[in-house]
């Protein structure tokens, strides 16, 4: 079975790395066209493509994979998963290989359709996400659906941490359910379409973090934003990014958005109904620090002032 894979992030290269492992003949892998890094903007690969090189695979880098298919297709695949590529697949590729076009998408459908599920799940405050292999059609996120594997959203999980869960569980939908799949075990499911959510790609005005709201709707921001993009406030005209945080639950009297204390375990941010513990912060055009540095430092001057 000739296997073509599309991908570009490091989650993608779990799934990659899964189907070598598991003896798929990849024959190929597309990935988007590198990209300007950095300050002196050097060409970056994708990891995807250093993992495709490391282990010989031939690799295809279409600027616009809509109008640029016709390489995709000379490799005649028989099968082609995707994972996190990054653009939409032209019905021409989906409609050839015998197996179909199948996508492992990080959450569970129908929720979360979109380029950012792992960070909408965790700022909308779900408890629970996971992986699905689907169908791929012509809609975002929107085919048939084959597989589950479920995790937790534990209360102190970032990004980056669901992310890992994900990764992990991710690998059993290559190794299990896509072998059930290929025996014609998997049933194709429909999705309801009235229980559908969005959980578009992450935007500079998605990454202000508003203090004035529930205590747990800032949390559930802040962490859904580590390690990346990373959420930040405003203080005095200054930009903070804001690398790590825990809550209080507790009523009090003081305005939202308001440092009530600076100590070597925590700024304490006022939000409605407790307070945000800040334990990792980053101004403007220095590194991020601990809130202990920054509390031995400066950070005693900053009691009273507000996050606007």
């Amino acid at each position: 079975m000739r296997v073509i894979f599309m991908g570009t992030t490091p989650f993608s290269c779990v799934i990659l790395q899964q189907l070598l492992d598991d003896g798929y003949d990849v024959v190929a892998v597309v990935t988007q066209p590198d990209r300007p890094f950095g300050r002196k903007k050097i060409l970056k690969a994708s990891s995807v493509k250093e993992l495709a090189l490391k282990n010989e695979i031939d690799v295809l880098q279409p600027v616009k994979i809509r109008t640029d298919f016709e390489e995709v297709l000379s490799y005649k695949p028989d099968l082609i998963i995707t994972c996190a590529y990054g653009q939409i697949v032209p019905k021409v590729i989906l409609d050839y290989p015998q197996f179909g076009c199948l996508n492992v998408h990080a959450s569970l459908l129908p929720k979360f359709r979109g380029g950012a599920p792992i960070h909408w799940s965790i700022i909308r405050g779900e408890k629970e996400t996971g992986v699905t292999l689907m169908h791929m059609d012509v809609g975002m996120d929107s085919g048939d659906m084959l597989a589950f594997q479920n995790v937790p959203i534990d209360e102190d999980d970032t990004m980056g941490h669901v992310e890992a869960k994900l990764m992990e569980v991710s690998k059993i939908l290559i190794h299990e359910d896509l072998k059930d799949y290929l025996d014609g075990k998997l049933e194709r499911q429909k999705q309801n379409d009235e229980a559908v959510t969005l959980a578009y790609t992450i935007q500079r005005d998605d990454e202000y973090i508003s203090f004035n709201r529930n205590v747990d709707e800032v949390y559930n921001h802040i962490r859904g934003l580590i390690p990346w993009p990373v959420g930040y406030g405003v203080v005095e005209g200054q930009t903070i990014k804001l690398h790590g945080a825990s809550k209080i639950m507790k009523d009090h009297q003081h305005e939202l958005g308001k440092i009530v204390s600076v100590e070597p375990d925590g700024m304490m941010v006022a939000a409605e109904g407790g307070y945000i513990v800040l334990t990792r912060i980053q101004l403007s055009g220095k590194p991020a620090m601990d809130i202990k540095d920054f509390a031995n430092g400066v950070g005693r001057d900053w009691e009273g002032k507000m996050f606007e």
